[in-house]
């Protein structure tokens, strides 16, 4: 294996992982919703991961100046992400079971695209528009009944699809600035101004609330864990992940969440996992197998050659 198969396989290990963290932060999410509001659950999410980023960073030394002319970008990048979209997430997963979520989110990969080939030019080859369809039939598969009716509701799923284009808003954002800054930066300063974005909101509406709560361990640990894993170490490879492979290309992996959410949330959470679920994510799995091979073509010449 040449260094250029193992540096491709690096990343795909990173988009995985990236995915991993995402498809449980449904989960995460959907307990600490037990007992926290929607914006306090994000406000405390993007603090307590803003602090531990802050330290990295400082104990690291890995300090960067911001450009004045980036300064919009990194405002609209935390407006796109976390604000809007942790806004559809959050309210959304109120009315909509964790595996549904996570299928509604996994449409991102239908639009980006087109907003790709509009805005970035980024090319579109036959393979991955065919992955791309057949990963949306398995995440529609899951969300219609029978009598052609929706397993969830009407509220949630806009909600949710609030969260899906603000989206693919932040994966255009993120091509504005992957390729200047370290992926810890962006990360850090998307989590700071998120947390500003959201403290008058938590002021206004949830504080006087949070100071009544007793919250649980699982609750707490739930907020940790999405902080760490889901606003940390899944943002940190995601960035790193698009300035490399391109924002179609990274995106097109976000139809794995529903496939980790709804086998997680069967062991954490007890969801019932369904013949109709277990076709969709055989689905999804499908529509990224065949987006793919194009690079795995490239790798087995490569090897030839070699």
């Amino acid at each position: 294996m040449n260094p250029g198969e193992k540096s491709l396989i690096k990343y795909y290990v990173y988009i995985v992982l990236s995915m991993l963290f995402w498809g449980m932060s449904f989960i995460w999410s959907k307990i600490a919703l037990n007992e926290f509001e929607p914006i306090t659950l994000i406000f405390f999410r993007l603090v307590l991961s803003a602090i531990v980023l802050t330290l990295i960073v400082r104990l690291s030394r890995n300090t960067e100046k911001i450009a004045k002319a980036d300064r919009k970008w990194f405002l609209l990048l935390a407006l796109a992400e976390p604000f809007f979209y942790f806004l559809g997430e959050n309210f959304g997963l109120q009315y909509v079971s964790p595996a549904v979520t996570s299928a509604i989110i996994a449409t991102i990969p239908l639009v980006t695209p087109l907003v790709a080939f509009l805005f970035l030019r980024e090319r579109i080859d036959k393979y991955t528009i065919t992955g791309i369809f057949i990963s949306f039939a398995g995440i529609i598969y899951m969300l219609v009944n029978r009598d052609l009716s929706l397993n969830a509701s009407p509220k949630g799923i806009a909600l949710l699809f609030l969260a899906v284009f603000s989206a693919v808003a932040y994966t255009f954002f993120i091509r504005k600035l992957a390729n200047k800054y370290k992926a810890i930066t962006i990360l850090l300063w998307q989590n700071i101004i998120g947390a500003i974005y959201f403290l008058p909101f938590f002021m206004v509406f949830d504080f006087a609330q949070v100071l009544t709560i007793r919250p649980s361990t699982s609750s707490v640990m739930a907020i940790v864990q999405l902080s760490i894993f889901a606003s940390g170490l899944a943002f940190w490879l995601f960035i790193i992940v698009v300035a490399k492979l391109g924002m179609v290309k990274a995106n097109i992996f976000t139809n794995l969440i529903p496939v980790f959410t709804a086998v997680f949330a069967y062991f954490i959470i007890g969801e019932l996992i369904t013949l109709q679920k277990v076709t969709g994510i055989i689905l999804v799995i499908t529509g990224i197998v065949v987006s793919q091979i194009p690079a795995v073509r490239t790798i087995y010449a490569n090897r030839r050659a070699g």
